[in-house]
């Protein structure tokens, strides 16, 4: 399979009928790419659907070594949430509390109110985490959103840079296939309806259109301009730009497969199974008949003299499977550098424990942190603004300690600073400003009730002198 570049688009021209094949060839040969695969298989992983284990089937084996599907018994398909968790955990505790810039008027150049740069960021960081990469495109006032699942890029084969994309969705086999073509000097849409040769829905446009309106002519595109380079930024997930669940997919499928055994083990022990002595003459067709009466009427009668039947019950092991997925959790924990809250949790911790224990997670997230601040950068660049970008990570704390190591350096720290940290611990960091008004507040009072009032004696007094 050849993967379409930028060099491919610029190789069919300006022909409208040529881009338009392009861009169906470009969309179809995405669509069955190594990279779109698994974004597709890992959007199942985190929605809670384990691809392997649903298409699993037990089988059982006839006398002759035939495979045939064993319907009869048990075949839970239970799949745990550990692949989400860890998504999740990753993108909030980098991004939770929003990117910090230099100056306020840079975020209100990134986000407008319905779409904030914070909230955009999150979303695109969560896509770039689950499928390996997701793309940002810079559009006027606000960040869109653009998944792996549904753009194609075209890279330059000589530097690797984004240079021009594919956006494209489809609803449903049956409806209309449309996309987007994003070139540097404009975007152009498309519309494949069944039944019906491809169209032009708009021809190339800028990016930034200028409109005029008249009560005459109502409103009218007047002119247009576009960005000083492409305005779509890829965002990778890690530095080995692939998914997070690359490495972590076999133990998750390991851990669903020997939990829904375990299930399956304990729903058929829960059933009694019966042998019947001195019944020979009974073929399968018999026994089933036996078993369907004892389920139903929980009685039967055994024709043959002298047979009896016995009813026994199945020991469920438990002890190896339950050992296997503790440590199953605990190597996906390890692996995928994540912090286990319940084992925080377990016991009274210092600040120390706790800093060990979110080390892995702090190291995976520098990582990730230089993947976001190069996106960032590369957005700035297109709305030509410069600042600096900073992140406050989400972490649990032992408050109480650190509030009294911060009381026991008090005596060689400004009262402001005291109070800023101890709010901050708290989480009340902005009630710091109002917090120290109302303690400069309250020492002036204490200062003026503590100090004697002494008499005026000035120009403006007056002396009472008895004659």
């Amino acid at each position: 399979m050849t993967e379409y570049t930028y060099q491919d688009l610029l190789e069919v021209g300006d022909d409208d009928f040529s881009k338009m094949e392009f861009v169906l060839k470009a969309i179809n040969n995405h669509k069955i790419s190594d990279e779109y695969k698994i974004a597709i298989v890992a959007e199942e992983y985190n929605k809670h659907k384990n691809v392997t284990i649903s298409e699993y089937q037990k089988i059982l084996y006839t006398v002759t070594g035939k495979a045939i599907p064993d319907n009869f018994s048990a075949n839970f398909k239970t799949a745990c949430r550990h692949f989400h968790r860890f998504i999740v955990q990753e993108n909030q505790f980098l991004l939770g509390n929003g990117a910090s810039f230099d100056s306020d008027a840079i975020e209100n150049k990134l986000g407008n109110k319905k779409k904030t740069f914070d909230t955009q960021l999150q979303k695109l960081g969560k896509s770039a985490l689950i499928q390996g990469v997701a793309f940002g495109f810079y559009n006027f006032d606000h960040i869109e959103e653009f998944k792996l699942t549904e753009f194609v890029p075209l890279w330059d084969e000589e530097d690797g840079a984004l240079k021009a994309g594919i956006r494209f969705w489809q609803i449903a086999n049956n409806k209309p296939l449309r996309a987007t073509l994003y070139e540097i000097d404009g975007y152009t849409d498309y519309v494949w309806r069944i039944g019906k040769d491809a169209e032009i829905l708009t021809a190339k446009r800028p990016y930034k259109l200028k409109i005029r309106s008249t009560e005459a002519d109502g409103a009218e595109i007047y002119d247009g301009e576009n960005y000083p380079g492409f305005p779509i930024v890829p965002l990778w997930g890690n530095s080995e730009h692939q998914s997070e669940l690359i490495g972590l997919r076999e133990q998750i499928d390991c851990y669903d497969l020997i939990k829904s055994g375990f299930a399956n083990t304990v729903d058929e022990a829960s059933f009694v199974y019966w042998t019947i002595q001195n019944a020979g003459g009974m073929d399968d067709l018999d026994l089933a008949r036996f078993i369907e009466r004892m389920k139903t009427l929980h009685a039967a009668v055994v024709d043959d003299d002298g047979a009896k039947a016995e009813s026994h019950q199945q020991d469920v092991p438990f002890a190896s499977r339950e050992a296997l997925l503790d440590r199953l959790d605990k190597d996906l924990y390890k692996d995928a550098m994540a912090v286990d809250y319940e084992r925080i949790a377990s016991g009274a911790v210092v600040t120390a424990q706790i800093k060990a224990a979110y080390q892995d997670l702090n190291a995976k997230c520098d990582d990730y942190e230089f993947c976001i601040k190069e996106f960032i950068g590369g957005i700035l660049d297109i709305a030509g603004l410069e600042s600096n970008v900073t992140f406050t990570r989400s972490m649990i704390i032992n408050a109480a300690e650190d509030i009294n190591s911060v009381l026991a350096g008090a005596q060689y720290l400004t009262p402001e600073y005291v109070t800023n940290k101890i709010l901050d611990i708290l989480g009340d960091g902005d009630q710091a400003e109002t917090m120290l008004k109302q303690m400069d507040a309250e020492a002036f009072d204490r200062f003026n009730a503590d100090s004697p009032q002494e008499p005026q004696n000035g120009p403006d007094s007056q002396e009472m002198i008895e004659p």
